[in-house]
């Protein structure tokens, strides 16, 4: 995609702190951390976000994101990590291409995750009828 960031960081047009790259992916410093070490990994080919991103490459990116993840805990850069993926632009999405952050987090940090609610009555089994899965 011409317009897209990462894709420009694939190309070389713009660059970035790298930290691995391999024929499908790429991994490089988010350049707004929420602490250091924040990492992004992407796919070099352009897909808008996880859900049209092809279950293999999905595991390879999982798999980086766990080594990058233990890397970040066996340097002292994190205590424990979050690996999170947003969705489309009401869940966070920033930026159309597939990417997941992988964050060092420090007890203290500050960074806080999302305020949970309790379900009001009833309203739980209308969301398992909605989400049930037939395997």
């Amino acid at each position: 995609m011409p317009d897209c960031i990462f894709c420009k960081i694939v190309s070389g047009e713009i660059p970035a702190n790298k930290i691995y790259e391999d024929n499908e992916l790429l991994a490089f410093l988010d350049i707004k951390p929420v602490n250091p070490g924040h990492t992004l990994v992407i796919t070099k080919k352009h897909f808008t976000d996880f859900m049209q991103t092809p279950e293999g490459l999905l595991c390879q990116m999982t798999n980086l994101a766990k080594k990058i993840g233990q890397k970040i805990i066996n340097s002292g850069l994190g205590q424990g990590i979050n690996i999170t993926n947003n969705i489309k632009p009401a869940a966070g999405q920033a930026v159309d291409h597939v990417h997941m952050h992988v964050i060092p987090r420090l007890e203290g940090d500050g960074y806080e995750l999302w305020h949970g609610r309790e379900y009001a009555p009833g309203e739980v089994e209308k969301v398992v009828e909605k989400l049930k899965l037939e395997l």
